[in-house]
């Protein structure tokens, strides 16, 4: 039970302990208007924003946000991206007709552009340059603030040291103990501690503090952040890759026509593209002989070019396996390599209607090979060839064909023959390495009747149905012995341009030296204070450290040890911590 009454006009609560209170105190019986609930003040539209701003731009703000930028990526690397494999989406469309569509939708193929990554992308970035200027502004004020105030009882941190020095005859104590304090602020300084003298009634005293470097090497850190998020998003519009497939003998000029596929950045056109041409002369490749460990396996490979920029002379170069070629800025990496048997096929006039070097694409590791060949004019329909092509051609006991190495032993090349439309006249893009036979007849192979097609290097069959001949050219040189050299090799180029990358690498190793500075530079504060009395000065010593620190005690005794070496012989020296006799609680102070 409680009672009111009035005092000076107010209302005060006497409730049933005895205790009088405001009428408005939380513990009172009632609000004075009869309500039950507090009511915190309204915030008008700057103050949201205010408040938004300060739990965008809090450090936990941007853990999260950088956390969800890790898992916002995730997508990128299990789904294939049209930036980096437009062929592998296509495929997963092919694959996955009712998903792809849905993930598309959701911009999967295209995580690093989609405007969610961006999103989480733009607040992280906000939300970093917001945590770093208020705090690089408040870092500044402290690195021009001279170190705090000796505490009147240094007894009372936990590392504390003190000594009792005799002051020799004829000396003054007040003297003697500046000289100490001097001593100490030189010894302090010289190890690199910030150091400010305070003298007071009957004391002289040093305080000293080091260890900035620390907040700076944490500023530094985020700031980096900031330059790797800006070197990625103004970096990559300047970027792009490009693939370009290049027999031997074949020449390439850096222009958006000569691509097999181009994944240019937001700010690349066709006209910012630097000029040069390569040619790919030669492609060596080793294979280990079999019956040797790893027989059959590819040992180096070796694809020898010859760039030229306009207004320069040729110059020669070698792409390897993580080695790539650069020319005028751009890096050449070697992906792949394969074998491009050359076939020229005729019709039944005798008229070439087709004579090119096909690439095949190797389907295992003995560069058992597939590729297609079409014939869109020329001839009275539409031809389409699949084959294989074996290096080193063997038959199973199942009586398929299969190559047992990957050298050119004895190379073998199949076709089967398709003849109709290839559908390649409506306008859809169609890739040369596949065929649809669907709208056509097969003429050769499989279920026609017709056995397929085999030709080695120089020979020459009919085609079925009278349709004319094909050759499987021999492309050793005259006079060669063996099939070394009889069929072209091709290699599959990645031309890449990334301005972002060296800004990116600069920034992340300016971001590791800040998080070490961070990590493991102490952050810490000395005292000396020197005390005059009746025949001897009381020099007492301690230290402070922000954070944990093991350190600290061994640094203070460090510190006594090199400071007794210029005071004079001492007496009755203490080297348990000191406690005010008048203040038995300790606990550090700052």
């Amino acid at each position: 039970m409680s009672s009111s009454r009035s005092d000076r006009g107010g209302t005060v609560t006497e409730p049933t302990d005895g205790v009088l209170r405001p009428s408005d105190h939380a513990d009172s019986a009632a609000p004075p208007d009869g309500g039950d609930d507090i009511t915190q003040p309204r915030l008008g539209p700057v103050g949201w924003m205010r408040w938004g701003w300060r739990q965008l731009t809090s450090m936990r703000t941007a853990l999260v946000l950088l956390l969800l930028l890790a898992i916002a990526a995730v997508p990128g690397s299990i789904v294939p991206q049209r930036s980096a494999d437009p062929n592998g989406v296509t495929q997963y469309f092919t694959d996955n007709p009712d998903l792809a569509p849905v993930l598309d939708k959701l911009s999967m193929f295209d995580v690093y552009t989609s405007p969610w990554f961006s999103a989480i992308y733009i607040l992280l970035f906000i939300s970093l340059i917001g945590c770093v200027l208020p705090r690089t502004k408040h870092h500044w004020k402290a690195l021009r603030s001279q170190p705090p105030r000796t505490p009147a009882r240094l007894g009372r941190l936990d590392d504390h040291r003190d000594v009792t020095v005799p002051v020799p005859e004829g000396q003054d104590a007040a003297a003697v103990a500046a000289a100490a304090v001097e001593t100490a602020a030189a010894q302090l300084k010289k190890s690199g501690y910030r150091v400010a003298r305070y003298d007071g009634r009957g004391t002289f005293s040093v305080s000293a503090e080091r260890g900035y470097l620390r907040e700076t090497g944490n500023l530094v850190f985020h700031a980096a952040l900031v330059g790797v998020l800006i070197a990625v998003g103004v970096g990559g519009g300047f970027t792009y890759t490009g693939q370009r497939v290049l027999v031997e003998g074949q020449a390439f000029a850096n222009s958006l026509l000569d691509y097999s596929s181009f994944n240019p950045g937001r700010f690349v056109s066709g006209d910012t593209l630097t000029p040069y041409s390569m040619t790919l002369d030669k492609f060596d490749v080793n294979y280990v002989a079999p019956g040797q460990p790893g027989g059959g396996q590819a040992g180096d490979f070796v694809a020898h070019m010859t760039t030229q920029a306009p207004g320069g002379s040729p110059q020669d170069g070698e792409i390897r396996v993580n080695h790539p070629l650069d020319v005028q800025g751009d890096r050449v990496y070697l992906l792949g390599n394969g074998y491009a048997p050359t076939v020229t096929i005729r019709n039944a006039q005798g008229e070439e209607v087709f004579h090119d070097s096909v690439a095949f694409l190797p389907q295992d590791a003995n560069m058992t090979s597939l590729g297609v060949i079409k014939v869109a004019d020329g001839m009275p329909e539409q031809l389409g060839l699949i084959g294989f092509f074996y290096p080193t051609m063997n038959v199973l006991d199942s009586g398929a064909l299969t190559s047992t190495y990957g050298a050119l032993e004895y190379p073998v090349l199949t076709l089967r023959v398709y003849a109709g439309d290839l559908g390649i006249d409506d306008g859809t893009p169609r890739s040369v390495y596949t065929l649809d036979p669907s709208n056509m007849t097969q003429l050769a192979g499989g279920d026609s009747g017709t056995p397929a097609i085999r030709l080695m290097p120089g020979e020459t069959q009919d085609l079925p149905n009278g349709l004319g001949t094909i050759t499987f050219d021999n492309a050793a040189p005259a006079g060669a012995s063996g099939y070394d050299g009889s069929v072209k090799r091709f290699v599959s180029l990645s031309i890449h341009r990334d301005l972002a990358g060296p800004w990116v690498l600069a920034f992340a190793l300016l971001a590791l030296f800040g998080l070490l500075a961070a990590l493991f530079v102490p952050r810490r504060r000395m005292w000396v204070k020197a005390t005059p009395r009746a025949g001897a000065v009381h020099v007492e010593y301690a230290g402070l450290a922000r954070g944990e620190d093991p350190t600290l005690a061994a640094a203070v005794d460090q510190l006594v040890d090199k400071h007794r070496g210029s005071l004079p012989a001492e007496s009755a020296p203490a080297e348990s911590a000191y406690t005010d006799p008048s203040r038995p609680d300790t606990g550090k102070v700052d």
